[in-house]
């Protein structure tokens, strides 16, 4: 509606905002059209038949306005501004503490961008609101029905692409701190009779000259207690000038001002709908909704408003789900911009309110704190409607002097002497003269802002100022305790029986710990499943939702979990209370908590960014949590394909522990491996031998991830090879590996040492070669992470590792050392912190343990070495046998060994009688190594003597004893080994 009209109610109102406007601003102009057409605003929206119940969010006076006017009205139909497909989840506020909030959650999402998931919408609900108001007064009292008439949870996103954004402020633009204050996570907030200046400017201007801080003290001072003992049509008035100013005011957004105008046309068209269907009169009709709407200036308002020039959007494939969930005052303020313990204020001005002026507020039968029920009572039959004319109440609103509420010393003395009762038990070292001070400084700034009675806000900062000190002794300032002494950050609970059955479930069978889980803060729960079996279930309960959940929801203090093992005692701290919004977000994903897991294994391995690692860890957790052998050996296929199709290596160390883990975990717990990780295996093996020579070259690919490559190949190398492997692929990918970067040069020459292509005597000598070259020391550190990292593939290396270290501090001068020193440290605790302790206990084992054995002590490596390892035992018996007469001295001198060796082969010819201790001349044993030197050859060879044959004319040839004296024992010799 533009422009005045020639009558009306407000005629005066009009003609003296004219004469205002022309004496300001020297004339008609911007001002007198702004100014006019508030009041046209405020016009409209009292003459219209459907009763208009403006209000702000979480308003004590809009409350007990609301509940006055209940009483008074008694409609028989509610329309409020609330998403309409919350509307069935309205009556589970029953079994609900307050605050709570109505949650419209989407997991799976189909018809916005996949990255906006998850969706969550929220509208938290609390005692002193008048929506809370409306919601209780419908439900309980029969023949009322309610109808919800606001855009749907989908349009919520569907008409505005920043709808993340909502609810913000530069009040609100830090993130919350604590735990309380994040209950709504990150979920978008309806704006329920939201009502603040969008013209930051306007804000700036009424603070400044409000002598107050920000928006919720100006609007606690100059707006909730003049309206708090108004009458119902200047609290109406008033309301419509505000939200008018507001609107009016507000800069071009085009966004949101689309957003606002279309919600008011969807709000009046589904009002129209109803009535048009159910045959409702609009004067048995109560719309509830904020201010800032009640002075909408669409063609749709109305009753009477156009009904053709808005069409309604149809709701995308989306599968939303709702809730309640565990509100704070806390939340409400950090997700509505609103002044940290304004809530709580408003909440104690709420009950100050109701014990002054005596009004009966609505409160849902059976919900916690709430009388005892009482018969619910029809509404009475309907009077005739009188029509009472409107008047006009805002002229002496705005014309008559602010009332001076008188100082009650009393109440601010009481104040004074609890928050000095609270600094002390928090560590402040507060007395009755701190007490005396803060009295009289509320007094004080109450007067500097115009005040005759200090409001909350000034005792606030009286206390902050008077206790406050340079540094706080405990966890809660002087600020955050006169919030608590306010009336707190209260808490709101979901009831058992408003929950989903998921948390039901997990509530039902945690019950045999004994534990009231629904209350906040943490509870310590003490398993022994030895004593009692019965407590292993509630074990498997609590891993898995350590695994869905928050980490401080379960966390366990004594016990663990790994594949294949269990504990027999566990003790755990729990604070699923705390934790309820997350526990009912998980309702929303499947009705139980092992249903919900396996979606989110398979999510996780199924993901368009899914990784081998990743699918792996799924794999575990599996069998793990789940004991599923069908979804493991599933999402084990499924690695087979991610492994295939990567191109890189970031994975490789992660791929290898869990590799191994697995590997471990079948082969102990199941008689055969299962085919898919043969088959992983397999495709592992040649995938990484492909992969090598690149990964060697690339220089985004670190040592450790090629050190975890040729661990795979070389740890899985027998298993591999067994499945029909082919080793030469490894070989000729080593081959072909060129590094340029020394730590990877160092891992090339460890995996060659593996291969048996490069000796350890060619590695200790190229170690010694790059601390002889003075270009190549400044590197030498990054020779040796390389080295540490072959740990992994090669764990035999840890010796030549710990000799290369110990040249480098022996054989370098401090002057190159000292500076080097600090380069190896960092790069051996960032680049191989988990390879060291392998290291350390080789150290360990090699240097002496005692300091004094320390100077006589000689390196293993600067020790004479032999290459090979019989060389030494072989010299001593060439050396024994050239001192020793040739001959049978030794058999005849123990003729008892020679019988035993003769019994084992089966032989009973017995000693020959030849009259002499002595062999005869060309002894006869001499033919059978003649005519059978395979036999001889074999047994050297299994002895490990390689001398060869000793040709000599010697009758007394050692060889020839035990022919001579058994002939048939080197006879049956030689067939067992033909036959061998």
């Amino acid at each position: 509606m533009s422009g005045p009209q020639a009558g009306g109610v407000f005629t005066a109102l009009r003609t003296q905002l004219q004469e205002a406007a022309t004496e300001f601003a020297g004339g008609p102009d911007a001002l007198e059209g702004i100014l006019l057409g508030m009041v046209d605003d405020v016009d409209r929206a009292v003459r219209e038949p459907l009763e208009i119940f403006p209000v702000c969010h979480h308003s004590p006076a809009s409350a007990l306005a609301m509940a006055r006017r209940l009483r008074e009205k008694q409609p028989k139909v509610v329309y409020l501004e609330l998403c309409e497909d919350m509307a069935p989840l309205l009556t589970e506020l029953r079994n609900c503490r307050l605050p709570v909030a109505v949650q419209a959650f989407a997991g799976d999402i189909d018809g916005f961008p996949q990255e906006w998931a998850p969706l969550s919408v929220v509208a938290p609900i609390t005692e002193a609101s008048a929506e809370y108001q409306a919601i209780a007064y419908a439900l309980d009292t029969p023949g009322v029905e309610l109808v919800l008439v606001d855009r749907s949870s989908d349009h919520v996103f569907q008409w505005n692409d920043t709808a993340r954004a909502e609810g913000t402020s530069a009040e609100a633009e830090e993130a919350p701190k604590s735990e309380e204050a994040a209950l709504h996570g990150e979920a978008v907030g309806v704006e329920i009779g939201d009502l603040r200046p969008r013209f930051a400017e306007l804000e700036e201007h009424l603070l400044r000259h409000g002598k107050v801080r920000h928006w919720s003290e100006w609007w606690h001072q100059y707006v909730e207690v003049p309206l708090g003992d108004s009458d119902h049509d200047t609290y109406r008035q008033v309301m419509f000038l505000i939200g008018s100013l507001f609107r009016r005011l507000a800069p071009g957004d085009g966004d949101r001002v689309r957003v606002d105008e279309d919600r008011e046309r969807y709000m009046w068209t589904r009002m129209r709908e109803h009535m048009a269907a159910t045959g409702t009169d609009p004067e048995d009709c109560l719309y509830v909704c904020g201010a800032f709407h009640a002075a909408s200036r669409v063609e749709e308002f109305g009753v009477a408003g156009r009904s053709d020039s808005f069409t309604i959007s149809p709701r995308t494939a989306t599968t939303w789900q709702y809730g309640l969930i565990p509100s704070s005052h806390a939340a409400i303020e950090a997700q509505f911009g609103l002044a940290p313990g304004s809530v709580s204020i408003a909440a104690t001005q709420w009950q100050k309110s109701l014990k002054r002026t005596r009004v009966q507020p609505y409160r849902l039968e059976g919900q916690a704190g709430a009388n005892k029920s009482r018969a619910k009572k029809a509404l009475p039959a309907a009077a005739p409607a009188v029509p009472v004319p409107a008047a006009d109440r805002l002229s002496g609103f705005l014309q008559q002097p602010p009332v001076l509420d008188g100082l009650d010393e009393a109440e601010l003395l009481g104040w004074s002497v609890d928050i000095v009762r609270a600094a002390r038990r928090n560590g402040y070292l507060a007395s009755t003269a701190d007490a005396i001070a803060v009295f009289e400084t509320s007094i004080l700034l109450a007067g500097m802002r115009d005040r005759a009675r200090p409001t909350p806000y000034d005792f606030q900062d009286a206390a902050v100022t008077c206790i406050e000190k340079d540094r706080v002794p405990g966890r809660r300032d002087v600020r955050r305790l006169v919030e608590i002494m306010m009336g707190g950050d209260r808490i709101g609970q979901v009831g058992y029986e408003a929950l989903p059955p998921l948390a039901r479930d997990v509530y039902d069978r945690l019950e045999p710990l004994g534990l009231k889980l629904q209350q906040r803060g943490v509870q310590r729960a003490l398993l022994d499943m030895a004593g009692r079996p019965e407590l292993g279930a509630c074990s498997d309960v609590l891993w898995m939702l350590r695994r869905l959940m928050p980490a401080a929801a379960a966390r366990p203090i004594m016990g663990e979990r790994r594949l294949g093992e269990r504990s027999i005692q566990e003790s755990w701290d729990l604070a699923l209370g705390t934790h309820q919004r997350a526990l009912i977000e998980l309702g929303y994903e499947g009705v139980s908590i092992e249903q919900v897991l396996e979606q989110r294994l398979r999510r996780e391995a199924y993901g368009p960014r899914a990784t081998t690692a990743g699918v792996l860890a799924a794999v575990e957790d599996s069998l793990l949590y789940l004991r599923s052998g069908r979804l493991a050996d599933e999402l084990g296929t499924h690695a087979l394909k991610v492994l295939a199709a990567e191109r890189t290596v970031d994975g490789a160390p992660e791929v290898l522990r869990r590799a191994r883990t697995l590997l471990a975990y079948y082969r102990t717990s199941r008689p055969e491996l299962p085919a898919w990780i043969e088959s992983f295996v397999k495709t592992g093996y040649a995938h990484y031998c492909t992969l090598l020579p690149t990964a060697f070259r690339d220089e985004d690919a670190t040592a450790g991830q090629v050190a975890a490559m040729l661990g795979f190949l070389f740890s899985m190398e027998s298993l591999a090879l067994s499945l029909g492997c082919d080793r030469t692929q490894l070989e000729l990918a080593v081959a072909q590996s060129h590094p340029e970067d020394p730590s990877k040069t160092a891992l090339l020459w460890a995996a060659q040492v593996q291969l048996g292509t490069l000796t350890r005597a060619e590695l200790r000598a190229r170690c010694d070669a790059l601390l002889d070259n003075p270009l190549v020391v400044p590197s030498y550190p990054r020779y040796l992470s390389g080295f540490v990292h072959a740990l992994e593939p090669v764990p035999g290396l840890a010796d030549v590792v710990v000799e290369a270290v110990s040249n480098a501090f022996g054989r370098l001068p401090d002057t190159v050392l000292l500076p080097w020193l600090p380069l190896l440290i960092t790069t051996l605790r960032k680049g191989a912190a988990d390879l060291a302790p392998l290291l350390i206990r080789e150290a360990g084992r090699i240097f002496p343990g005692r300091l004094p054995a320390l100077d006589a002590w000689v390196p293993p490596w600067r020790q004479p070495q032999l290459e090979d390892p019989f060389a030494a035992s072989r010299a001593r018996r060439t050396a024994t046998a050239a001192q020793a007469p040739r001959g049978a001295a030794l058999l005849a001198a123990h003729p008892a060994t020679c019988d035993a060796v003769a019994g084992l082969l089966g032989c009973e010819d017995g000693w020959q009688q030849d009259g002499t201790s002595a062999l005869p001349p060309g002894g006869a044993g001499a033919a059978l190594l003649t005519a059978h030197p395979a036999t001889c050859d074999a047994v050297a060879g299994l002895l490990g003597c390689d001398e060869g044959w000793a040709m000599t004319d010697d009758a007394g040839t050692p060889g020839a004893v035990l022919a001579a004296r058994h002939p048939a024992a080197a006879e049956a010799l030689e067939a067992l080994l033909a036959g061998a």
